[in-house]
């Protein structure tokens, strides 16, 4: 055991504990019992408040001189809000199963379009476990063929693309405030949201979910798995990410009798498999 295994144990617990916290999005998406930008939009509020605490707390960190939003905070900003809406509106219109398992291959997606756009090298096996993975989400809509889910399906397809493009950006500006860029994200979800937000169907139910995902949870979530890096290697940090996809799956089942399909299960399998195949080392 070396001395730096301590805090890389550290950087394994902030990776899991993170993904544990996204993993019950899901569920209060189920729980509010309302529609996707009504929803979207009582989770962004929430964000807008508990990540703007930590950004303001942090606000002495800032160097003299830095714009308080700068035009790459809106791209990114702009893709995590897309990102949030799109994964909502997934899980309203398909079964969590199916959708976890589609975003579980978020990893796999950044190293492609980094490898398309920036030219950075793919390894072989990473190649291999995007190949994998395609078989993987095939596998999960194959169920979905002929079913009103298929669309939801499609929508986890564009979300896991928008959310591969933020990683990737995130890679190329590393210097960029975090907690301040999630603000910027929060505030164009809330405010595209709330052209179509069903006023009328917010109620005490739906104001819980709302708060619980957007105030506690979500960001939660996000500033525990972003802090992962810092005590241990990113590759390994990626390897948690399968964690929400098992534990959405069972928060749903237990809380709705949410089951999965047998195609999902096998799809699930398979792109879980595919992200250690990638993120592993050997």
């Amino acid at each position: 055991m070396t001395e730096h295994h301590p805090r890389r144990r550290l950087g394994w617990l902030l990776a899991a504990l993170g993904m544990l916290f996204v993993s019950t999005d899901a569920f209060f998406v189920r729980l509010s019992e309302v529609d996707a930008w009504t929803i979207g939009f009582l989770m962004a509020c929430g964000s807008v408040v508990s990540l703007g605490a930590v950004a303001f707390a942090r606000r002495d960190s800032v160097r003299a001189g830095t714009p308080l939003v700068s035009p790459m905070m809106l791209v990114i900003g702009g893709l995590n809000a897309l990102t949030q809406m799109l994964f909502i509106t997934a899980v309203t219109r398909s079964e969590v199963a199916n959708v976890v398992v589609i975003v579980a291959a978020a990893p796999l997606f950044a190293a492609l379009i980094a490898w398309v756009a920036l030219r950075e090298r793919t390894e072989p096996r990473v190649a291999a476990a995007i190949a994998l993975t395609t078989v993987g989400i095939g596998s999960v809509m194959a169920g979905s063929l002929g079913t009103p889910t298929l669309d939801g399906d499609l929508i986890a397809v564009l979300a896991i693309l928008a959310f591969a493009a933020t990683i990737v950006i995130w890679r190329r500006h590393p210097g960029l405030d975090r907690p301040r860029t999630l603000v910027v994200g929060s505030v164009i979800m809330a405010a595209a949201a709330s052209l179509f937000a069903d006023w009328s169907a917010i109620d005490a139910r739906a104001l819980l979910a709302g708060a619980g995902m957007g105030l506690i949870f979500n960001p939660t979530g996000r500033m525990l798995y972003s802090s992962a890096p810092r005590f241990a290697p990113a590759a390994e940090v990626a390897v948690f990410a399968p964690v929400e996809t098992v534990a959405a799956t069972v928060w749903v089942w237990v809380a709705f009798g949410e089951q999965p399909t047998a195609t999902t299960v096998l799809g699930g399998v398979i792109v879980i498999s595919s992200v250690l195949l990638a993120t592993v080392r050997r």
